[in-house]
């Protein structure tokens, strides 16, 4: 089944008076259970096409649909709901919340679905366990690493087990035994729960462990591979 259906989908940016089309009539099908990698140089269009798809940016033109619902025709509480609920977001600058510590940042979004306090910090506990972090859980982003700091973002994105995690380059800040450990996480996930995982990705690991490999050239696909 496809959980996602983009259609001619383009972009368009006004930068200096100049147009910068970022995205160009992209016609991409995802099915539910996905372990997909977009690649390509910078300037293609990867996070681009990242951020459309989680509803961050709004196409030009063209539609994506997500389970059926065209998310560019939602008013901005139900996209906001969309998101809390059917998505998780990996952003390659953490974007942690720097007064919360490791565990309230995960535990976050299980608050804003309305999660009871003890298994919130159950289930938090237990996703940091599985990143390597039991130790840091009281530690503020300030106090780690950036390495600490994306396993954190990773563990937040997962936590609630939403249908689709989109992931802007995870593991461009981890050196590659933790990236590889991620990887493996984010796979099992993949594989025992059914979670779509899409990665926009320069990293050759990411590349080689994903089932699908689309490639962007001047923010078109250049080449798209199931392997």
């Amino acid at each position: 089944m496809n959980i996602i259906n983009i259609k001619n989908l383009n972009k368009t940016y006004q930068a200096n008076k100049i147009k910068v089309h970022a995205i160009k009539k992209i016609s991409l099908k995802i099915e539910n259970g996905e372990f997909t990698a977009i690649a390509g140089p910078s300037g293609s269009g990867k996070t681009t096409l990242l951020n459309m798809i989680g509803g961050l940016d709004r196409p030009s033109s063209g539609s994506i649909k997500i389970a059926n619902q065209e998310i560019s025709k939602l008013s901005a509480k139900a996209l906001s709901d969309m998101r809390l609920n059917n998505l998780g977001f990996i952003f390659q600058a953490y974007n942690l919340i720097p007064v919360l510590t490791a565990i309230e940042n995960v535990e976050y979004i299980l608050l804003l679905q309305g999660v009871e306090k003890s298994e919130r910090r159950e289930r938090a506990c237990k996703i940091l366990k599985s990143v390597g972090l039991q130790k840091e859980i009281n530690r503020l982003p300030r106090d780690m690493s950036g390495g600490q700091q994306q396993r954190v973002a990773v563990a937040r994105a997962i936590v609630s087990e939403p249908e689709i995690i989109l992931a802007d380059e995870p593991t461009a800040n981890l050196d590659q035994s933790t990236g590889a450990a991620l990887l493996d996480l984010m796979h099992n996930l993949n594989k025992e729960k059914g979670l779509t995982f899409i990665f926009s990705t320069h990293d050759p690991m990411v590349m080689k462990r994903s089932e699908r490999l689309i490639n962007l050239k001047d923010g078109k696909i250049d080449s798209n591979i199931i392997k």
